[in-house]
């Protein structure tokens, strides 16, 4: 069973970095494929990033390719999203979610079996 925490949101202004954390507890994260995802305000809930178990393939929505970097530190069971260049409309809630995959791709996001509890970016000048 995994449990799932996100940090490091906050506020910042447009053109501005942050990078969240995303830290799993209670298995490890050797074959887990681990999702970004964030809800706007007033929109659904939208994958923007994925990574697999090794690490190896990574993807981006086009919305944030070229600005946004996932990595993963297994033996620290966390995951990161450096977030660079913020635009005003990066602000929402961002969760992290896992799923046990050994595949070589990420998983389809409706297959995420654990989800953390969100951490708030707001983009505001």
């Amino acid at each position: 069973q995994f449990q799932l925490v996100e940090s490091g949101g906050g506020l910042v202004q447009p053109g501005g970095s942050l990078t969240l954390s995303c830290v799993a507890a209670g298995a490890p994260l050797d074959y887990v494929a681990i999702g970004w995802f964030r809800q706007a305000p007033g929109k659904e809930r939208e994958e923007i990033s994925c990574i697999n178990s090794g690490g190896g393939s990574t993807n981006y929505a086009d919305s944030v390719k070229g600005r946004f970097t996932i990595s993963r530190d297994n033996a620290k069971s966390t995951v990161y999203l450096r977030m660079n260049s913020l635009k005003l409309e990066d602000t929402g809630v961002y969760y992290c979610a896992a799923k046990p995959w050994a595949g070589s791709s990420c998983p389809l996001p409706r297959y995420y079996d654990f989800w953390g509890q969100g951490t708030q970016v707001t983009v505001s000048s």
